[in-house]
Protein backbone atom coordinates (compact mmCIF):
# COMPACT_ATOMS: atom_id res chain seq x y z
CA UNK A 1 0.00 0.00 0.00
CA UNK A 2 1.31 3.45 -0.92
CA UNK A 3 1.71 6.00 1.87
CA UNK A 4 0.74 9.67 2.04
CA UNK A 5 1.51 12.49 4.46
CA UNK A 6 -1.28 14.67 5.79
CA UNK A 7 -0.12 18.23 5.17
CA UNK A 8 2.95 19.60 6.93
CA UNK A 9 2.34 17.45 9.99
CA UNK A 10 4.50 14.48 9.00
CA UNK A 11 1.54 12.23 9.90
CA UNK A 12 2.10 9.36 7.47
CA UNK A 13 -0.82 7.07 6.67
CA UNK A 14 -1.85 4.62 3.97
CA UNK A 15 -3.06 6.32 0.77
CA UNK A 16 -6.52 4.99 1.53
CA UNK A 17 -8.03 4.80 5.00
CA UNK A 18 -11.03 2.88 6.31
CA UNK A 19 -14.12 4.71 7.53
CA UNK A 20 -15.65 2.53 10.24
CA UNK A 21 -18.91 4.43 10.96
CA UNK A 22 -21.16 2.23 8.83
CA UNK A 23 -20.17 -0.88 10.73
CA UNK A 24 -22.11 0.37 13.76
CA UNK A 25 -24.28 3.27 12.69
CA UNK A 26 -26.01 5.14 9.91
CA UNK A 27 -26.48 2.50 7.22
CA UNK A 28 -29.09 0.27 8.82
CA UNK A 29 -28.66 -2.06 11.83
CA UNK A 30 -25.16 -2.53 13.22
CA UNK A 31 -23.17 -5.37 11.70
CA UNK A 32 -21.97 -8.36 13.72
CA UNK A 33 -19.14 -7.13 15.93
CA UNK A 34 -16.81 -10.08 15.48
CA UNK A 35 -17.25 -10.00 11.72
CA UNK A 36 -16.28 -6.32 11.75
CA UNK A 37 -13.27 -7.00 13.99
CA UNK A 38 -12.17 -9.53 11.39
CA UNK A 39 -12.75 -7.05 8.55
CA UNK A 40 -10.72 -4.29 10.24
CA UNK A 41 -7.88 -6.73 10.87
CA UNK A 42 -8.04 -7.82 7.22
CA UNK A 43 -7.61 -4.17 6.27
CA UNK A 44 -4.44 -3.99 8.39
CA UNK A 45 -3.11 -7.14 6.71
CA UNK A 46 -3.70 -5.46 3.33
CA UNK A 47 -1.68 -2.40 4.28
CA UNK A 48 -4.30 0.06 5.53
CA UNK A 49 -2.95 1.98 8.50
CA UNK A 50 -5.55 4.77 8.88
CA UNK A 51 -8.87 4.14 10.64
CA UNK A 52 -11.68 6.58 11.31
CA UNK A 53 -14.30 6.51 14.07
CA UNK A 54 -16.14 8.90 16.44
CA UNK A 55 -17.84 8.82 19.83
CA UNK A 56 -21.20 9.59 18.17
CA UNK A 57 -21.08 6.48 15.97
CA UNK A 58 -23.34 4.13 17.89
CA UNK A 59 -22.91 6.18 20.05
CA UNK A 60 -19.71 4.80 21.61
CA UNK A 61 -19.94 1.28 20.17
CA UNK A 62 -17.88 2.06 17.07
CA UNK A 63 -14.93 3.32 19.12
CA UNK A 64 -15.13 0.13 21.19
CA UNK A 65 -15.14 -1.96 18.01
CA UNK A 66 -12.16 -0.13 16.53
CA UNK A 67 -10.28 -0.30 19.83
CA UNK A 68 -10.76 -4.06 20.13
CA UNK A 69 -9.93 -4.75 16.48
CA UNK A 70 -6.75 -2.69 16.41
CA UNK A 71 -5.35 -3.47 19.86
CA UNK A 72 -2.86 -6.06 18.47
CA UNK A 73 -1.58 -3.56 15.89
CA UNK A 74 -1.41 -0.38 17.94
CA UNK A 75 2.16 0.53 16.97
CA UNK A 76 1.42 0.20 13.26
CA UNK A 77 -1.83 2.13 12.81
CA UNK A 78 -3.24 5.65 13.08
CA UNK A 79 -6.66 6.02 14.71
CA UNK A 80 -8.73 9.15 14.23
CA UNK A 81 -11.79 9.94 16.35
CA UNK A 82 -14.03 12.96 16.91
CA UNK A 83 -15.65 14.99 19.68
CA UNK A 84 -18.41 17.54 19.82
CA UNK A 85 -21.83 16.05 20.54
CA UNK A 86 -23.91 15.94 23.71
CA UNK A 87 -25.84 12.84 24.73
CA UNK A 88 -28.90 12.21 26.88
CA UNK A 89 -29.22 9.68 29.71
CA UNK A 90 -29.96 6.78 27.35
CA UNK A 91 -27.19 7.68 24.88
CA UNK A 92 -29.34 9.63 22.43
CA UNK A 93 -27.73 12.63 20.74
CA UNK A 94 -29.24 15.84 22.13
CA UNK A 95 -27.10 18.60 20.64
CA UNK A 96 -23.59 19.98 20.44
CA UNK A 97 -21.02 20.50 23.19
CA UNK A 98 -17.54 21.79 22.33
CA UNK A 99 -16.79 23.45 25.67
CA UNK A 100 -13.14 22.89 26.67
CA UNK A 101 -14.06 20.92 29.79
CA UNK A 102 -16.31 18.63 27.76
CA UNK A 103 -13.62 18.07 25.11
CA UNK A 104 -11.26 16.86 27.81
CA UNK A 105 -13.90 14.51 29.24
CA UNK A 106 -14.54 13.06 25.78
CA UNK A 107 -10.82 12.53 25.24
CA UNK A 108 -10.54 10.50 28.46
CA UNK A 109 -13.54 8.36 27.51
CA UNK A 110 -12.30 7.82 23.95
CA UNK A 111 -8.85 6.78 25.18
CA UNK A 112 -10.48 4.03 27.24
CA UNK A 113 -12.79 2.82 24.48
CA UNK A 114 -9.99 2.83 21.90
CA UNK A 115 -7.59 1.12 24.34
CA UNK A 116 -4.82 3.62 23.57
CA UNK A 117 -2.53 5.94 25.51
CA UNK A 118 -2.90 8.75 22.97
CA UNK A 119 -5.41 9.65 20.25
CA UNK A 120 -3.51 9.99 16.97
CA UNK A 121 -5.90 12.49 15.37
CA UNK A 122 -8.68 14.24 17.32
CA UNK A 123 -11.22 16.07 15.17
CA UNK A 124 -13.85 18.57 16.16
CA UNK A 125 -16.94 16.90 14.72
CA UNK A 126 -18.63 19.63 12.69
CA UNK A 127 -18.84 23.25 13.89
CA UNK A 128 -20.46 24.68 17.03
CA UNK A 129 -21.35 28.36 16.52
CA UNK A 130 -21.71 28.83 20.28
CA UNK A 131 -18.10 28.04 21.23
CA UNK A 132 -15.22 30.11 19.77
CA UNK A 133 -12.99 27.85 17.70
CA UNK A 134 -9.99 29.40 19.49
CA UNK A 135 -11.24 27.86 22.76
CA UNK A 136 -11.63 24.48 21.07
CA UNK A 137 -8.12 24.66 19.59
CA UNK A 138 -6.63 25.66 22.95
CA UNK A 139 -8.35 22.72 24.68
CA UNK A 140 -6.90 20.26 22.16
CA UNK A 141 -3.52 21.98 22.48
CA UNK A 142 -3.63 21.23 26.23
CA UNK A 143 -4.37 17.58 25.46
CA UNK A 144 -1.43 17.49 23.03
CA UNK A 145 0.88 18.95 25.69
CA UNK A 146 -0.33 16.28 28.12
CA UNK A 147 0.48 13.56 25.57
CA UNK A 148 -3.15 12.42 25.30
CA UNK A 149 -3.61 13.62 21.70
CA UNK A 150 -1.04 13.77 18.89
CA UNK A 151 -2.78 15.77 16.14
CA UNK A 152 -5.69 18.22 15.89
CA UNK A 153 -8.30 18.01 13.14
CA UNK A 154 -11.48 19.76 12.05
CA UNK A 155 -14.52 18.36 10.27
CA UNK A 156 -16.72 20.21 7.77
CA UNK A 157 -15.18 23.54 8.77
CA UNK A 158 -15.11 26.57 6.50
CA UNK A 159 -12.12 28.73 5.62
CA UNK A 160 -12.56 31.28 8.43
CA UNK A 161 -12.83 28.54 11.07
CA UNK A 162 -9.80 26.70 9.68
CA UNK A 163 -7.63 29.83 9.75
CA UNK A 164 -8.68 30.84 13.27
CA UNK A 165 -8.11 27.34 14.67
CA UNK A 166 -4.79 26.89 12.88
CA UNK A 167 -3.49 30.17 14.37
CA UNK A 168 -3.89 28.68 17.88
CA UNK A 169 -2.98 25.03 17.28
CA UNK A 170 -1.77 23.79 13.89
CA UNK A 171 -4.45 21.72 12.19
CA UNK A 172 -3.16 18.45 10.73
CA UNK A 173 -6.21 17.46 8.71
CA UNK A 174 -9.66 18.56 7.67
CA UNK A 175 -12.26 15.84 7.26
CA UNK A 176 -14.98 16.95 4.88
CA UNK A 177 -17.14 15.45 2.18
CA UNK A 178 -15.42 15.57 -1.20
CA UNK A 179 -15.98 13.46 -4.29
CA UNK A 180 -17.12 13.73 -7.86
CA UNK A 181 -20.62 14.14 -6.50
CA UNK A 182 -19.76 16.87 -3.96
CA UNK A 183 -17.10 19.30 -5.15
CA UNK A 184 -17.83 22.40 -3.07
CA UNK A 185 -14.44 22.25 -1.24
CA UNK A 186 -12.64 23.04 -4.51
CA UNK A 187 -13.70 26.69 -4.50
CA UNK A 188 -12.11 27.92 -1.27
CA UNK A 189 -11.27 25.08 1.10
CA UNK A 190 -8.68 23.19 -0.98
CA UNK A 191 -6.60 26.31 -1.76
CA UNK A 192 -6.63 27.22 1.95
CA UNK A 193 -5.50 23.74 2.99
CA UNK A 194 -2.68 23.86 0.43
CA UNK A 195 -1.57 27.29 1.65
CA UNK A 196 -1.55 26.25 5.32
CA UNK A 197 -0.16 22.74 4.83
CA UNK A 198 -3.23 20.84 6.05
CA UNK A 199 -4.25 17.43 4.73
CA UNK A 200 -7.75 16.56 3.49
CA UNK A 201 -9.54 13.37 4.52
CA UNK A 202 -12.65 13.04 2.32
CA UNK A 203 -15.54 11.17 3.87
CA UNK A 204 -18.24 9.67 1.62
CA UNK A 205 -15.73 9.53 -1.25
CA UNK A 206 -18.12 7.19 -3.05
CA UNK A 207 -21.17 9.41 -2.57
CA UNK A 208 -22.59 7.33 0.30
CA UNK A 209 -22.46 4.33 -2.01
CA UNK A 210 -24.06 5.92 -5.06
CA UNK A 211 -20.85 6.14 -7.11
CA UNK A 212 -20.32 2.38 -6.86
CA UNK A 213 -23.04 1.83 -9.44
CA UNK A 214 -24.82 -0.57 -7.07
CA UNK A 215 -27.69 1.84 -6.30
CA UNK A 216 -30.43 2.99 -8.68
CA UNK A 217 -33.82 4.69 -8.46
CA UNK A 218 -35.49 1.42 -7.40
CA UNK A 219 -33.08 0.59 -4.55
CA UNK A 220 -34.72 0.49 -1.11
CA UNK A 221 -32.89 1.10 2.17
CA UNK A 222 -33.49 -0.26 5.66
CA UNK A 223 -35.77 2.12 7.59
CA UNK A 224 -32.88 3.01 9.95
CA UNK A 225 -30.59 3.97 7.03
CA UNK A 226 -29.98 7.72 7.11
CA UNK A 227 -30.01 7.91 3.31
CA UNK A 228 -33.81 7.80 3.58
CA UNK A 229 -33.72 11.45 4.72
CA UNK A 230 -31.02 12.64 2.31
CA UNK A 231 -32.53 14.76 -0.51
CA UNK A 232 -29.97 13.47 -3.01
CA UNK A 233 -31.29 9.95 -2.43
CA UNK A 234 -34.91 10.47 -3.39
CA UNK A 235 -35.81 8.14 -6.29
CA UNK A 236 -36.14 11.17 -8.60
CA UNK A 237 -32.69 12.47 -7.67
CA UNK A 238 -31.12 9.04 -8.05
CA UNK A 239 -32.60 8.71 -11.52
CA UNK A 240 -31.28 12.14 -12.52
CA UNK A 241 -27.84 11.53 -10.99
CA UNK A 242 -27.33 8.21 -12.77
CA UNK A 243 -25.53 10.17 -15.50
CA UNK A 244 -22.50 10.54 -13.24
CA UNK A 245 -22.36 6.79 -12.58
CA UNK A 246 -22.70 6.15 -16.30
CA UNK A 247 -19.65 8.36 -16.89
CA UNK A 248 -17.62 6.46 -14.28
CA UNK A 249 -18.75 3.13 -15.72
CA UNK A 250 -17.65 4.11 -19.22
CA UNK A 251 -14.15 5.04 -18.06
CA UNK A 252 -13.97 2.01 -15.75
CA UNK A 253 -14.65 -0.34 -18.64
CA UNK A 254 -11.77 1.15 -20.58
CA UNK A 255 -9.44 0.96 -17.59
CA UNK A 256 -10.52 -2.57 -16.60
CA UNK A 257 -11.63 -1.17 -13.26
CA UNK A 258 -14.93 -0.55 -11.45
CA UNK A 259 -16.84 2.75 -11.13
CA UNK A 260 -15.88 2.90 -7.44
CA UNK A 261 -12.20 2.50 -8.28
CA UNK A 262 -12.37 5.32 -10.84
CA UNK A 263 -14.12 7.59 -8.33
CA UNK A 264 -11.42 6.92 -5.71
CA UNK A 265 -8.56 7.18 -8.23
CA UNK A 266 -9.94 10.57 -9.30
CA UNK A 267 -9.81 11.79 -5.70
CA UNK A 268 -6.28 10.48 -5.18
CA UNK A 269 -5.18 12.27 -8.36
CA UNK A 270 -6.38 15.67 -7.15
CA UNK A 271 -3.68 16.31 -4.52
CA UNK A 272 -0.93 14.19 -2.91
CA UNK A 273 -2.17 15.16 0.56
CA UNK A 274 -5.71 13.80 0.07
CA UNK A 275 -6.51 10.51 1.84
CA UNK A 276 -10.06 9.19 1.24
CA UNK A 277 -11.72 6.98 3.85
CA UNK A 278 -14.34 4.81 2.10
CA UNK A 279 -16.30 2.61 4.46
CA UNK A 280 -17.56 -0.92 3.94
CA UNK A 281 -18.80 -3.99 5.77
CA UNK A 282 -17.68 -6.44 3.07
CA UNK A 283 -14.25 -7.90 2.38
CA UNK A 284 -14.78 -7.89 -1.40
CA UNK A 285 -15.63 -4.15 -1.31
CA UNK A 286 -12.55 -3.52 0.83
CA UNK A 287 -10.39 -5.26 -1.76
CA UNK A 288 -12.11 -3.35 -4.56
CA UNK A 289 -11.45 -0.02 -2.84
CA UNK A 290 -7.81 -0.86 -2.17
CA UNK A 291 -7.45 -1.69 -5.86
CA UNK A 292 -8.18 1.97 -6.67
CA UNK A 293 -4.71 2.94 -5.45
CA UNK A 294 -3.20 1.08 -8.41
CA UNK A 295 -5.50 2.70 -10.99
CA UNK A 296 -3.51 5.35 -12.86
CA UNK A 297 -5.57 8.13 -14.43
CA UNK A 298 -3.62 10.01 -17.11
CA UNK A 299 -3.94 13.79 -17.62
CA UNK A 300 -6.13 12.97 -20.62
CA UNK A 301 -8.37 10.75 -18.47
CA UNK A 302 -8.71 13.52 -15.88
CA UNK A 303 -9.54 16.11 -18.54
CA UNK A 304 -12.16 13.78 -19.99
CA UNK A 305 -13.76 13.24 -16.59
CA UNK A 306 -13.69 16.99 -15.89
CA UNK A 307 -15.24 17.85 -19.23
CA UNK A 308 -17.99 15.25 -19.00
CA UNK A 309 -18.75 15.88 -15.31
CA UNK A 310 -19.11 19.62 -15.96
CA UNK A 311 -22.07 18.83 -18.24
CA UNK A 312 -23.92 16.97 -15.46
CA UNK A 313 -26.08 18.91 -12.99
CA UNK A 314 -26.56 16.79 -9.89
CA UNK A 315 -29.99 16.85 -8.25
CA UNK A 316 -30.78 17.10 -4.53
CA UNK A 317 -29.02 18.53 -1.49
CA UNK A 318 -26.30 16.35 0.01
CA UNK A 319 -27.70 16.60 3.57
CA UNK A 320 -30.99 17.45 5.29
CA UNK A 321 -31.05 21.11 6.34
CA UNK A 322 -30.32 20.50 10.06
CA UNK A 323 -27.03 18.78 9.20
CA UNK A 324 -26.01 21.29 6.55
CA UNK A 325 -26.34 24.04 9.18
CA UNK A 326 -23.46 22.42 11.11
CA UNK A 327 -21.05 23.19 8.28
CA UNK A 328 -18.88 26.08 9.37
CA UNK A 329 -17.82 29.26 7.65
Amino acid sequence: MQKRTLGNSHLEVSALGLGCMGMSFGYGPAADKQEMVSLIRSAVERGITFFDTAEVYGPFTNEELVGEALSPFREHVVIATKFGFKFGPTGEQVGLDRRPEHIKQVAEASLKRLKVDAIDLFYQHRVDPNVPIEDVAAAVQDLIRQGKVKHFGLSEAGVQTIRRAHAVQPVTALQSEYSLWWRAPEANVLPTLEELGIGLVPFSPLGKGFLTGKINENTTFDRSDFRNIVPRFTPEARKANQALVDLLSEIAERKQATPAQIALAWLLAQKPWIVPIPGTRKLERLDENIGAVAVALTPDDLREIESAASQITLQGDRFPEHLEQMTGR
